[in-house]
């Protein structure tokens, strides 16, 4: 039976593959699509959630628009990474697939509540929407079967030297999630730098030549430039359809389980994820760390689920 998941996330290229990834793998019953600040403003990231599904036919998917900003600090975006618009690169279509009514914590709530099953929450953003959840929907917690986030890292960070974005985003808000009890996988940095847009990739994703592929090579093209201009990496590493990977094929990455702290506090390391790897803490175990990644079979599984789109 395919698994039911709800992604909640920032579109963002990586995100827009993310939610491809879903929609066209047969081992996903994507539920629902929420929406976050976080890459950009909740405005630019709930449009390019609607194109995301537009360009690739989905329409039967429920999309709502979450928090604009973080619990308590003031809303960072990524511009230098993702353009001004979130989705820099293509020109992009006006979206066709409507918003729910609904916002993104009662459309999780509701979707939950509604399944037999219970559902994993895939976020792939700032965990702010999932910690709003989980503060004013406790009872619909049981039907979250775990959490896997793309966010966290290891070892150093991409917005700071010890955050990774989407931590260091809603630090307050990744606490929360992490501390709440649900089983908890990290997908971080470590993990997704394996999943490098290489010139291999891009051609295989240009082979499926469908409108999806297409619009997807300039997404690629575009996020491997601002790669290059930022962090002088030539092959970007498209970070969260990893997460999306994880769900639909365990076997695609290896994982130990390991003590997860959220830093807070620190003036320069708020977001920081404390992984502590060899148990120097003697803490109690509580989150499922994504540690190697086999990028062929990630990259088998991306290519595959676009070729099923439009």
């Amino acid at each position: 039976m395919p698994t039911p998941i709800i992604i909640d996330c920032d579109p963002g290229h990586d995100d827009v593959f993310a939610i491809w990834l879903a929609a066209g793998n047969p081992s996903i019953d994507l539920r629902a699509i929420t929406t976050v600040s976080g890459n950009g403003y909740l405005e630019h990231t709930t449009t390019n959630a609607r194109i995301a599904c537009t360009v690739a036919g989905i329409s039967d998917v429920p999309i709502a628009a979450g928090a604009d900003r973080p619990l308590v600090r003031e809303v960072r975006t990524a511009p230098h990474i993702h353009g001004e618009n979130a989705l820099g690169g293509p020109v992009l279509p006006e979206p066709t697939v409507p918003l729910d009514g609904r916002s993104a914590v009662q459309l999780i709530a509701d979707t939950l509540a509604a399944s037999e099953e219970t559902v994993v929450l895939v976020p792939t953003g700032p965990l702010t929407n999932i910690a709003l959840l989980l503060q004013e929907h406790p009872e619909v917690t049981a039907k979250i079967r775990s959490i896997v986030w793309m966010g966290g890292s290891t070892a150093r960070g991409n917005r700071v030297p010890y955050a990774e974005f989407n931590a260091w985003a809603d630090p307050e808000a990744a606490d929360l999630v992490v501390r709440s009890g649900i089983p908890f996988t990290m997908v971080g940095l470590n993990i997704t730098h394996q999943a490098l847009i290489t010139p291999q990739v891009i051609e295989r994703v240009k082979a499926i030549g469908n409108e999806t592929s297409a619009f997807g090579v300039e997404l690629l093209e575009f996020f491997c430039s601002t790669y290059l201009a930022s962090y002088r990496m030539a092959q970007g590493p498209l970070h969260d359809p990893v997460a999306v990977a994880l769900v639909a094929d365990p076997a695609v990455a290896e994982t130990v389980f390991s003590r997860l702290d959220i830093e807070t506090t620190g003036t320069e390391t708020a977001g920081a994820t404390s992984v502590d790897l060899l148990d120097q803490l003697r803490r109690e175990p509580n989150a499922t760390i994504a540690m190697t990644l086999d990028a062929d079979r990630f990259w088998d599984l991306v290519v595959d689920a676009v070729a099923t789109l439009k």
